[in-house]
């Protein structure tokens, strides 16, 4: 298909789901990048180019950023939300941006939603089943594609695989 693959950037403080997910990338042979940051002021330092990411090359700029809920410092609905209202980069608002954690509270769905998420994806429970959900939304970013930003990566939505 020709895309060349884009970085996706993971914010999550659990280092058993940190590993998990390097696993599955590894596992499903995942040419994406995958970098990770482990709580919310660091996600925004990450998208915003600031301290320790302020050299491109620790910070390529993310086609998608997969969002825990429960993290230290900004919880990740904080930082959605300033992703969705409190910027004035038209890129970083672009930023799909899939919830992905633990949480069932269908209350955090709702705010995901209303707040901008693209998407609300519940950790499945074992690595198997979450290799699954890591296959299945890779594929997914394989047949979307929608209107290239000002960066000049094609950002896609991405929905929530049913288990």
């Amino acid at each position: 298909m020709g895309k060349r693959p884009f970085v996706v950037l993971m914010a999550e403080d659990n280092e058993h789901d940190i590993i998990a997910t390097k696993r599955a990338w590894k596992k499903h042979r995942i040419a994406n990048p995958l970098y990770v940051v482990n709580d919310g002021e660091e996600c925004l330092d990450f998208l915003h180019g600031q301290g320790k990411y302020s050299d491109l090359e620790a910070a390529p700029w993310p086609g998608i950023l997969l969002l825990d809920i429960n993290m230290p410092k900004m919880d990740g609905l904080k930082v959605l939300k300033h992703i969705r209202e409190q910027t004035e980069d038209k890129d970083l608002r672009r930023l799909p941006v899939i919830i992905l954690t633990i949480s069932r509270a269908e209350e955090d769905r709702f705010k995901s939603y209303d707040i901008g998420a693209n998407a609300f994806i519940v950790k499945p429970v074992g690595f198997e089943n979450f290799c699954e959900a890591v296959r299945t939304i890779n594929a997914f970013w394989q047949l979307v594609e929608l209107p290239r930003s000002g960066d000049g990566f094609i950002h896609t939505v991405i929905h929530a695989p049913s288990k």
